[in-house]
């Protein structure tokens, strides 16, 4: 369980990261910072997949987040 708790934080990151880039760009001019699509725009199925892995990782954080942090965990315990 740990590893897909590791593969879900990594995912959820480089989406969070992608999203403020994409937010970025269009704040300044509207570039096309969107680093998946830049990478992935080729293939298109590839590059939804990584979309929906993303928002899957979302998921599976929210409901697991709880009992796998360390940091929750000493909290209720106080």
């Amino acid at each position: 369980m740990k590893a897909l708790h590791v593969i879900a934080f990594i995912l959820l990151i480089i989406g969070g990261l992608d999203w403020g880039l994409v937010g970025l760009g269009a704040f300044l001019g509207g570039a096309n910072w969107n680093v998946v699509n830049l990478l992935l725009g080729n293939w298109p199925q590839v590059e939804w997949a990584v979309y929906v892995l993303v928002g899957l990782s979302a998921l599976v954080l929210l409901f697991s987040h709880k009992r796998d942090c360390k940091t929750c965990s000493a909290g209720a315990s106080q």
